[in-house]
This record gives structure tokens, C-alpha cells and sequence, in this order.
């Protein structure tokens, strides 16, 4: 029997549907799956390459895939599956998870999971209309407060930094609009502001909470009415799901929300690189998505079932309500430095955000560490291009 390996983040998300693919793919084809699982910290800071290493299958983050393939520790996924499934499965994306995942030429991961930064409500306490502009988020949190209410945003390092880079998009200049790949001084610091604006009026706990300890409070408690920057999980608009239902629609202006989810990718040291991507193109395919994964708890990066009526049925129209958001959002630049600089980035926002210091500052340290870690040796300067 062949037996492949994989490692994934650690949220049912990921692990259930994972699970339910390896009991039905080993009763189908006779290969088998077993699935270890690393944090969800340990999924965006994590090298690929040391994970290929010990791993046949690796689910990673798309920004990722530069040093991966710079790396050659992954196959290329079109040199080993028929161009008509992939050019299916390409057809079949989630929003713009499938290109995510291509650089080179060559496509090294599939579209297994699919996510965006969204906005999130508790819908018994804060119903229609939902705010349309920032304007209208500053105001709306104001409002909560005279009723006893908050609105929250994760803000730990790692979110600050997503925040930030959803806010630039939605001004109109996600990062790569520059000559040097970055974002102009005066967009930055725009959305630097609008970001210490929502923190100054968000619940006290969000400079410390990630998405998934900020949503597991509005799950159970009710003091939170409304975030409007945190990546969607099904997981908390499904009934079967402890506490209350949350309920999720895109960030108001609903364009350049930053885009989530995670690839399925294939070591380039696997003993078996026929079985491992027979095994991911079938879980990410048409009839896996509309069907079990969903049911297994899962967020399929195939489009199908964002428009399956079934799987609305089962999640409180979470996918169709999300889609438009994940339709229309900003992919990361696709650089070999940007990781490093996310990192970073993180906690220089983070620290601007806590300190309440000059956002001025903030944003030449961005810049600076920009150009350490991601800028291209051949790319003109701003002078140049002027």
C-alpha cells in the first residue's frame, strides 16, 4: 500500500475535512494519508522547504511560493497532472486562490482552502443595514458603545500587518502599485491612521487577539456586536457549532480585502508524486468541495461550493455572502524576501498601534524593511521613473 504524509495548520477547518479525505481516499484508491498538523503561527512563519523535507504533502501559505520554488523543494504541479484537470481546476477557483499559487510558469499548489479578510456581526445584536465606508465603521463604533456594545478587531502583530496591507488596497494601492514595489508614503500613512482610529475605539483585548480567539468571544460572549476586518471561518456560521452563529459579509467597500486560505503542495522529494497529486487534485475538486468537505467543516477553495445551495443551506448563506469580498481580493506580491518582511512588518505595526506613535515613522521603517528584504535589483527607483 503507498503511504503519503502530509502537514497542515491546527483549526477543524483544515483537520476534519483532511481526516474525512484520507478514510475515503484510502476506501477508493487504496493509498494511505495521514495527516500531522503544525500551528497556525507555525503555518505563516514555518520554512516550506524544511517541511518538504520531512512531509510528502504540504499545506502552505501562498506568499510562500517564491522561496519555495527558488528552493526546488516542490513540484511543479503542471509538469505532473494533465493540463485539462488543471486548466479545470484553474476555471474552478475560489476568487483568485488557484493563481495564487502560480510563479515561474509553473503552478505549485492547488487551491485547497479558501479564505479573505471579511467583516463579521452577530446578527441578533447589530441586524441590517451593515456599514458601507470607514467613515461609517468609526461612527458605528461609537454608536455600540452608548448601548453597552464594542466593535473589535484582531490586532495582534500578524493581523495588524494583514489590516493594514487590506486598507492600502481599499484606498486604491495595494502593495506592488509602486515603481519599487511597495505602496506610496501617502497611502500608507492613510491607512496607518484609519488603523489606529478603529483601534482606538475597538474593545480593549483586540491589540492582543487573533482571529480566532477574537471570534470564539463573539461566539460566547455578547458584548461584541461587529468586526469589519478578520478572515472568515465557516466553522462559526453553522449551527452545529457551539454558541451563537456569527455572521459574515465582505470589509465595507468590499474591493482589496487581503486573501487567506491555503495550497495543497507536493514534495519534490516524495516517493510517490503520481499517488500525492492524483490524491490533491481530487480533493480539490468539483465534487469533494460541493459535497463532503463542506459537510466535514471545511472552506474549499473551489468556487462550487461557494455557489452550492446545499452548502449555503448548511452554513447560513456564509459562502454565498463572502464570495464577492473573496472575488475581488488582493493577492500579496509574489517575492522571495516578502515573508520576511511580513514578519517583521507585524510587529513594527503592531508596535505603532500600541505605542500610538508617529505613523510617519512607521511607515519609513515599512518602507525601509521593504527594501531590505523584497526589493529587486533591477527595479528602477522612484527617481528614475519620474
Amino acid at each position: 500500500m503507498i503511504e503519503l504524509r502530509g502537514i497542515t495548520w491546527d483549526h477543524p477547518r483544515s483537520t476534519a475535512p483532511l481526516a474525512e479525505s484520507a478514510r475515503r481516499y484510502a476506501a477508493l484508491s487504496g493509498v494511505r494519508v495521514m495527516w500531522d498538523v503544525r500551528s497556525l503561527t507555525a503555518f505563516g512563519d514555518a520554512s516550506v522547504e524544511d517541511l518538504a523535507a520531512a512531509y510528502d504533502l504540504v499545506v502552505l501559505d501562498h506568499p510562500h511560493i517564491p522561496l519555495a520554488a527558488e528552493a526546488d523543494c516542490l513540484l511543479p504541479l503542471d509538469e505532473h497532472l494533465p493540463p485539462a484537470q488543471l486548466d479545470a481546476l484553474a476555471a474552478q477557483s475560489a476568487g483568485p486562490s488557484h493563481a495564487s499559487y502560480a510563479y515561474a510558469g509553473h503552478q505549485w499548489a492547488l487551491a485547497l482552502d479558501a479564505a479573505v479578510q471579511s467583516s463579521v456581526r452577530r446578527a441578533d445584536l447589530l441586524p441590517d443595514p451593515l456599514p458601507q465606508t470607514w467613515e461609517d465603521v468609526l461612527s458605528l463604533g461609537t454608536d455600540l458603545r452608548a448601548h453597552d456594545l464594542w466593535l473589535a478587531v484582531p490586532l495582534g502583530p500578524t493581523d495588524a500587518r494583514d489590516s493594514w496591507q487590506t486598507l492600502c488596497a481599499g484606498l486604491g494601492e495595494p502593495l506592488g502599485t509602486e515603481p519599487d514595489g511597495f505602496v506610496s508614503a501617502e497611502t500608507g500613512i492613510a491607512a496607518l491612521i484609519l488603523l489606529r482610529a478603529l483601534a482606538r475605539i475597538a474593545h480593549p483585548a483586540s491589540l492582543d487577539w487573533t482571529p480566532i480567539a477574537l471570534l470564539d468571544h463573539m461566539r460566547d460572549h455578547d458584548d461584541i456586536a461587529y468586526c469589519p476586518l478578520v478572515y472568515c471561518y465557516v466553522t462559526y456560521a453553522r449551527d452545529d457549532s457551539p454558541g451563537h452563529v456569527l455572521t459574515f459579509d465582505p470589509v465595507p467597500g468590499v474591493k482589496g480585502a487581503i486573501l487567506g486560505g491555503a495550497g495543497f503542495a507536493v514534495s519534490a522529494a516524495t516517493a510517490h508524486p503520481a499517488a500525492a497529486c492524483a490524491y490533491g487534485a481530487w480533493l480539490c475538486g468539483v465534487e469533494a468541495a460541493r459535497t463532503w468537505v463542506v459537510a466535514a467543516g471545511g472552506q474549499p477553495g473551489n468556487a462550487a461550493a461557494w455557489q452550492d445551495d446545499a452548502a449555503n443551506r448548511l452554513t447560513h448563506d456564509f459562502f454565498r455572502r463572502v464570495y464577492p469580498g473573496l472575488h475581488a481580493a488582493y493577492v500579496r506580491p509574489r517575492l522571495a524576501g516578502f515573508p520576511a518582511f511580513q514578519a517583521q512588518a507585524g510587529q513594527t505595526i503592531h508596535r505603532f498601534l500600541r505605542e500610538r506613535s508617529d505613523p510617519r515613522a512607521c511607515m519609513a521603517a515599512l518602507a525601509d524593511l521593504y527594501a531590505q528584504t523584497c526589493a529587486q535589483p533591477d527595479a528602477p527607483t522612484r527617481e528614475e521613473t519620474a
